[in-house]
């Protein structure tokens, strides 16, 4: 705890931004990568979003995923995902639709051939979701997030300045992009539950960066000399205690989540851990360094000022 209560210090003071250039080429990087993947991968996207079958089974001895994949082949689900669940003894199958199958007796019928390679096999549970519903929620999955990042910005625009609001919005933008794209460099499955956690974390990125936004205005008007980045490394020094303390917290109870939630919120943990450490970082970095590109000022944080006329009364 040592190297961490030294960042609790008050007096603390670290040149961040004065790696502000370090902090983007980084940004940049993270940015490249995850938009190729997305262009060349893309996502493994769950059930909830291609539509299909899904089938959980329980095994009493430790499940040969081979023998199953022969077994499905055999029977013409040649093209069925099969892999572990939590447990070697739990199994998830996958189906992709298919309109010459009755979907509604597939779950049945996969029972079955799992039977007759091993008669003890239990059905634990078994979900089916339509082609038209799976693509009904891409669509409508992309426009929550698109919906969210506008309304976030005309907020933090009325609410603070448009050079606050175009940065706010960079990092939100930038922390979704990261998650899909670790998403999709390392194949994990995509489902409503990850897209749960996205929005999530744009509401815990948008918190941490507000904090620091409003410090950051309250000593531009406080601290009427000295450069912007001067100004704005001493607000995130100040609010540096409590940023690190608030994803300290969060971190525990996601990792205790990840841990002992079972496989069902494995995924949903992972997306949120992402999202936090990375939203903390781009609350500082691409909230902040968006801002000072845009060339944010204490003229830009000041009330307007009111004028007086002849007689003395406020115009």
């Amino acid at each position: 705890m040592g190297p961490v209560m030294e960042l609790l210090r008050p007096r603390r003071e670290i040149d961040f931004f004065g790696r502000r250039r370090i902090a983007t080429v980084l940004s940049l990087l993270l940015i490249a990568v995850s938009i190729v993947s997305l262009s060349l991968r893309g996502l493994n996207l769950g059930i909830d979003f291609t539509g299909g079958v899904l089938l959980e089974a329980g095994y009493t001895q430790d499940a040969n995923l081979a023998t199953i994949r022969s077994l499905l082949a055999q029977e013409g689900y040649g093209d069925a995902q099969v892999q572990n669940f939590g447990a070697a003894r739990d199994v998830l199958i996958r189906v992709p639709p298919n309109e010459s199958v009755d979907a509604r007796s597939v779950g049945e019928e996969l029972l079955a051939v799992l039977r007759g390679g091993d008669p003890q096999v239990q059905l634990r549970r078994v979900e089916f979701v339509g082609p038209q519903v799976g693509q009904e929620l891409t669509e409508r999955g992309g426009l929550a997030v698109l919906f969210a990042l506008v309304m976030i910005l005309l907020y933090v625009m009325f609410r603070f300045q448009w050079k606050f609001a175009v940065g706010s919005v960079a990092a939100l933008a930038h922390d979704v992009l990261i998650i899909l794209g670790i998403f999709s460099v390392f194949r994990l499955p995509f489902d409503l539950t990850i897209l749960a956690a996205a929005l999530a974390v744009i509401g815990y990125s948008l918190n941490d960066t507000i904090v620091v936004f409003d410090r950051i205005r309250e000593n531009f008007r406080r601290i009427r000399t000295g450069d912007a980045q001067a100004i704005m490394n001493t607000s995130v020094n100040q609010m540096l205690g409590r940023t690190i303390i608030t994803s300290l917290t969060t971190l525990l109870v996601l990792a205790a989540l990840f841990v002992w939630g079972g496989e069902a919120l494995k995924g949903f943990s992972s997306a949120l851990i992402i999202g936090v450490i990375v939203g903390t970082y781009s609350s500082i970095y691409v909230a902040g360094n968006t801002a000072l590109a845009l060339n944010v000022g204490t003229t830009d944080l000041l009330p307007p000022k009111k004028e007086t006329g002849n007689d003395g009364a406020v115009t």
